[in-house]
């Protein structure tokens, strides 16, 4: 086997999970199982289950954003929790208590259990995909970074496994299995314990005959802002819709939108939509002034919160596809370093897009 390559690029942000819980509702039956002890996070297996889902939800660029009214019951008796006011796993039970006796008013039910966790970002950079074991491990040992208190329901699939007994072979039905780590929740709540922004995600249920948003309509109460993603990709649409009404190139315009969004994200934790237009078009007054009524229209926030991972995910890419068929694919920072990628338009409109300093071309 060759090296291990190690790429400083792809750096992995790490959860250290102080506290997790695990309540279990069944419907079917009517029962709560509800658990009286934290899980135990030495175990490696059960450690990586919630690390990597809480991981996945924190890095969601779906997440709707909110912030608490002021008579958020959840809002108090959270802040009661994160001030040492209340234990841990008595929090968490009347957390489960209160969606136990929510779902199971729901006309379609789905079995599902509770996942509790306070846990810290630690943001250690040092780490990345090709790390070894220990190496992650140690990263679990620095210092704690932002604080965050996390609600998720995991819903419970049927699974067929099999069975080895004696000399015959047999397939039995397992009713109670989680979903896999890389596979998304729909319903959770993420809430950053020093500010109290919310990120969350939730489907509509029918309840007493209304169709709701369980948590952040009733569980939450609080506000509903676009996710990450809408944001950006409206930004993108307008750039995009602006720079052919100003005859410029939209495929320049749009990779480089992206990339100041990029480089935002890493030195911020949200981006100005309105400032993105101002940036790119900064030479092109009257563009940028088309831009920020467009803006304007679209009700788009001043300040849009982004996380870098998610910032990377959706704006490290451009990809374009011609009418010929051709499609290119390259790092949105490209389309601001002449000589890289260059678009040319003739007489015609027709369309010459030049590929430059290429030191080496693979097959893919």
């Amino acid at each position: 086997m060759g090296d291990r390559k190690h790429n400083p690029q792809q750096r992995t942000h790490m959860l250290k999970v102080d506290r997790a819980i695990l309540h279990v509702f069944d419907f079917d039956s009517g029962s709560t199982y509800l658990s009286e002890r934290p899980l135990d996070l030495t175990v490696r297996a059960t450690r990586s289950f919630v690390q990597r889902h809480l991981r996945k939800i924190s890095s969601n660029a779906e997440s709707r954003h909110g912030a608490f009214a002021p008579d958020s019951g959840f809002a108090a008796e959270l802040q009661r929790y994160l001030v040492g006011e209340r234990e841990f796993v008595e929090f968490s039970t009347e957390i489960a208590q209160w969606f136990w006796e929510e779902l199971r008013r729901a006309e379609d039910l789905e079995q599902c259990d509770l996942l509790v966790a306070d846990f810290s970002d630690t943001d250690a950079g040092a780490v990345d995909g090709a790390s070894t074991d220990a190496e992650v491990e140690a990263a679990f040992d620095g210092p704690a970074g932002k604080r965050f208190f996390a609600v998720v329901l995991l819903p419970r699939k049927q699974a067929f496994v099999h069975e080895v007994a004696g000399d015959a072979n047999d397939i039995s039905r397992v009713d109670a299995t989680l979903p896999n780590p890389s596979q998304k929740v729909a319903s959770y709540v993420l809430v950053d314990a020093e500010t109290g922004a919310i990120d969350f995600h939730d489907k509509e249920r029918s309840v007493g005959g209304s169709s709701v948003m369980v948590i952040p309509e009733r569980f939450l109460q609080c506000t509903s802002r676009a996710s990450s993603h809408e944001v950006i990709d409206e930004v993108n649409v307008i750039v995009r819709d602006v720079a052919e009404e100003f005859g410029l190139e939209p495929a320049v315009e749009v990779s480089r939108a992206k990339a100041l969004v990029a480089r935002t994200a890493d030195v911020e934790e949200s981006f100005s939509p309105a400032e993105v237009g101002k940036a790119i078009f900064t030479e092109r007054p009257e563009v940028a002034e088309r831009y920020e009524e467009r803006v304007r229209e679209a009700s788009l926030p001043e300040e849009a919160p982004v996380r870098r991972g998610v910032a990377n995910r959706l704006t490290k890419s451009h990809r374009i596809r011609t009418d010929t068929g051709v499609e290119i694919t390259f790092p949105s920072e490209l389309a601001e370093r002449p000589g890289y990628l260059d678009f040319s338009t003739d007489a015609e409109g027709r369309i010459t897009i030049t590929v430059g300093n290429v030191a080496k071309i693979e097959n893919r």
